[in-house]
């Protein structure tokens, strides 16, 4: 059961939750579409960062959606977004100077912005998520499962 009811409001038990403000929900979907379709970032990097952060806000609506994130180390541009995406998760105040300059090797400064806006607000999504409850079975998009998620740890 989730600590918060379910509104009338919004298409996934997320948006639900947020959906007993109308205002705030209409824009906070608009902000994450926007992040989909007006950045500079490409869909699969996004995602990928997503999934890094899903298993660090121990969110398991988010974690079951698509499961691990899945990239190889040839793809800096993603280990980069995705380390970075993992530190600000674990310890957003150990961020430091030396940070920004690794992510400018592989990002523009509106690639950089793009990237701590999108982290910030799938943190906060996520974050919103776990302290609601929003577990697995409200997840009607899941690719896997808890069990499962479990179970790869453990090989």
């Amino acid at each position: 059961m989730t600590r918060i009811s379910f509104s009338n409001y919004g298409q996934s038990a997320f948006e639900k939750i947020i959906g007993h403000n109308e205002a705030i929900l209409e824009n906070w979907v608009n902000l994450e579409n926007v992040f989909f379709t007006s950045t500079g970032l490409d869909d699969n990097l996004l995602e990928q960062v997503r999934r890094t952060l899903a298993f660090e806000n121990e969110c398991e609506y988010c974690m079951v959606k698509a499961g691990r994130p899945s990239f190889d180390e040839n793809q800096k541009r993603i280990m980069s977004a995705c380390a970075f995406a993992e530190l600000f998760a674990i310890d957003h105040k150990s961020i430091m100077d030396y940070h920004f300059a690794m992510l400018r090797e592989n990002f523009t400064e509106k690639e950089i912005s793009e990237l701590c806006t999108f982290i910030s607000f799938i943190t906060a999504s996520q974050r919103l998520g776990r302290i609601c409850n929003l577990k697995e079975e409200y997840q009607l998009k899941a690719v896997t499962t808890m069990a499962d998620l479990k179970k790869q740890l453990k090989q």
